[in-house]
């Protein structure tokens, strides 16, 4: 009886998968790791949060690619093949003048990541609808920013960047989400 409870607590759960944690390693600020429930409508981009928080959130989850995307970081020669099933999150720093050196890690390997604005607007289709996505035209990495996916743990994405206006902002794509299958 305590294991089937403690099974319906763990599917109920919002910890279920997706983006699963985060932590800031170093940083000229104090801030911390916040995940954001994209259910509760908010806008992103161009100066609105002004922290020194890192931020993450899940897009679409579980989606078979109609067609190849390109990414900056990963991916097969720069690119994710059609029909593989992705899992879509986006993580952004959006500090006034700060730099920062933080990990995210998701529920599943990380397949590539758009950093830069070409193949960030070429991946929107992969948003998630409640979100506002304000200034496209200045997403991506910035100048001197760096982002890399861990070789020995392949869940785990490092970022080393210093945000200034608007911030940077980066698309991560990994391998089907099981905890996204699960909600």
């Amino acid at each position: 009886m305590k294991a089937l409870w403690l099974m319906a607590c763990a599917l109920a759960s919002p910890a279920a998968g997706l983006v699963i944690a985060g932590d800031i390693l170093q940083e000229t600020c104090t801030g911390r790791f916040v995940l954001l429930d994209p259910n509760d409508g908010f806008t992103v981009g161009n100066d609105n949060f002004n922290t020194c928080h890192l931020y993450a959130f899940d897009e679409d989850q579980n989606i078979v690619l109609p067609e190849p995307i390109r990414v900056d970081i990963g991916g097969v020669d720069g690119v994710i093949a059609q029909g593989t099933e992705v899992a879509s999150h986006y993580v952004f720093f959006d500090s006034i003048n700060d730099t920062q050196f933080a990990y995210v890690e998701f529920d599943a390997p990380i397949l590539g990541v758009a950093a830069y604005q070409d193949t960030m607007g070429a991946t929107d289709f992969l948003a998630n609808t409640r979100v506002t996505y304000i200034g496209e035209r200045l997403r991506g990495l910035e100048e001197n920013d760096d982002v890399w996916i861990d070789p020995e743990r392949p869940e785990r994405l490092y970022v080393l960047w210093a945000g200034s206006s608007p911030g940077d902002y980066i698309r991560v794509f990994t391998a089907r989400s099981v905890g996204a299958a699960l909600m």
